[in-house]
């Protein structure tokens, strides 16, 4: 009887041992690519929520498994996009499987943004109305508080006229967006001449903070203009606190994740 006991104990340990193993639980484990395009859909409803994004944008995130494509949701309002509105496009902005999915008129700015920048792993475009304004202005568009400290030394204007004299102000082929992604060069965010601006960065969760201090960063030195001469962070300044902030991210995330998606649970 004392045999069979510790035979079957032996066995349970056994089973227990390989259904806790690495192997089993990396085969139950979603790839990066999943749990991105899951995060992408939270960006999606987070960049609603915050204001950044109304019916129009989008923010796309850099494939793992093959960093010639990426994910962006199919053409509809930012607010409503689920699981099964992402696509996976390449860097010419073909859909990869569309189904019978419309895609953005625009996906071409992720697309040469992603060509020309290897470092940018996340996109955002929006017409963020705050900094609309600093695009049609010679008003410098730079940090005035620590949160909006990737901004850097300012940002650049895409005028689109250098291009197209007679556009309708959107991105909708490749030479306009390889234009673009040349004005935006190594910065952190560009401006859209009339239209609104691109954010980029190395991470979603990055991106997604960047695009909306950029529009905080906007309202306050709208605000900082009316009083007198504005006060600009220096280069180090800003360098020291986006670096400080970028270890940080995790806490706004979360915080905006269960305002946009309360069913969902925190991590």
């Amino acid at each position: 009887m004392r045999r069979v006991l510790l035979s079957a104990f032996s066995a349970l340990v056994l089973a227990g041992s390989l259904a806790l193993s690495p192997t089993a639980s990396a085969q139950s484990a979603p790839s990066p690519d999943e749990v991105n395009i899951q995060d992408l859909v939270i960006a999606n409803r987070i960049l609603y929520n915050q204001g950044v994004v109304d019916g129009f944008g989008h923010v796309s995130i850099r494939s793992e498994k093959n960093p010639n494509h990426f994910y962006l949701s199919r053409s509809m309002a930012p607010g409503l996009v689920t699981r099964d509105d992402i696509l996976e496009l390449d860097l010419d902005g073909n859909v990869i499987d569309a189904r019978g999915r419309k895609s953005y008129l625009e996906r071409f700015i992720h697309a040469e943004i992603y060509r020309a920048r290897p470092d940018v792993k996340a996109v955002v475009h929006s017409h963020s109305p705050a900094v609309i304004p600093f695009s049609v202005t010679t008003a410098p568009f730079k940090p005035v508080s620590h949160m909006g400290a990737f901004l850097g030394a300012g940002s650049p204007v895409f005028e689109i006229r250098t291009i197209q004299t007679d556009s309708d102000m959107l991105i909708r082929n490749g030479d306009l967006a390889k234009a673009l992604a040349k004005s935006l060069g190594s910065s952190t965010v560009c401006l859209l001449r009339g239209h609104g601006d691109v954010v980029v960065g190395e991470s979603l969760r990055q991106v997604v903070f960047r695009a909306i201090y950029t529009e905080m960063n906007a309202k306050l030195l709208s605000e900082a203009m009316k009083l007198g001469p504005v006060v600009f962070l220096n280069l180090q300044e800003a360098d020291n606190a986006a670096k400080t902030n970028d270890g940080q991210l995790g806490r706004p995330w979360e915080l905006w994740k269960q305002k946009a998606m309360p069913e969902t649970p925190a991590k």
